[in-house]
């Protein structure tokens, strides 16, 4: 969507669905702490570029290209996008770090979850991200950082999230293991899991004040999550300071259910 300053050296960081929610306060985290950004964004676009414009504010460059994550044939053009926008805007072969966070609302009891929705589920939160990562790949820098996203679900219980629960805790175990297959690039990968965020995923359940007491009430630090502590802890893991630590889930859930 843009041609900014050439030959950057600032590192770049691809963040899926970085239009709105946790996506984006990781965008203007990392912008602060001085990466450029590429945002992906299903059917936000004038969000994505908004994200974009307030990037730029930072006096940071950003790029916003479309992307559905649960749509893998649509990858290889995605990839020959990310390629080019590279070239363009920062004459660059390579970016940095990629952010798997693109997904959908998971709730469904097991008795009711159709085909459909299963298959859905599993293409958005665990396909996608699988062969996203395989197809960008090779435009990883050797030492970058790939973080994945799970869910507090995949450790706690609640009823009607098996299979959002169960397709992110295949994410987990997908993370380890690029840890081992990846270390010969040095690339560091970890999965962060989030628990209740003030967001509107899954038709903002989490902004109801109710539902907030009621998950304060369980969690030690007394609150429900927001945007920015998640963003930070994804900001902690590509920093320069934890590129020894690979593998790890790091649960930022405020001590939920402990």
């Amino acid at each position: 969507m843009s041609v900014g300053t050439k030959r950057s050296t600032a590192p770049i960081a691809l963040i899926t669905g970085g239009s709105r929610g946790l996506g984006r306060s990781t965008a203007l985290a990392l912008a602060d702490r001085g990466m450029d950004i590429i945002v992906t964004y299903r059917t936000g676009h004038d969000e994505a570029n908004d994200v974009v414009a307030s990037i730029r504010a930072k006096g940071r460059n950003a790029v916003a290209l479309h992307l559905d994550v649960g749509k893998t044939g649509t990858f290889e053009a995605f990839t020959a996008e990310v390629r080019e926008a590279l070239k363009q805007t920062w004459s660059r072969e390579r970016f940095d770090a990629l952010v798997n966070n693109a997904g959908i609302g998971g709730y469904s009891p097991f008795i009711e979850t159709s085909e459909a929705t299963f298959d859905e589920l599993v293409a958005v939160h665990f396909k996608g991200p699988f062969f996203l990562t395989q197809k960008l790949l090779p435009l990883i820098s050797d030492g970058g950082r790939i973080v994945n996203m799970s869910t507090g679900l995949a450790r706690y219980v609640y009823p009607g999230f098996s299979t959002y629960a169960a397709v992110k805790g295949a994410v987990e175990v997908l993370t380890r293991a690029l840890a081992v297959e990846l270390g010969a690039r040095r690339i560091a990968v970890n999965v962060v899991a989030p628990g209740g965020i003030a967001t509107d995923f899954g038709g903002g359940v989490m902004r109801d004040p109710e539902l907030q007491k009621t998950v304060a009430a369980e969690t030690p630090l007394g609150r429900v999550g927001e945007p920015e502590d998640v963003a930070g802890v994804i900001a902690m893991l590509l920093a320069p300071e934890t590129g020894w630590m690979t593998g790890q889930r790091v649960e930022v859930t405020g001590g939920y259910r402990l």
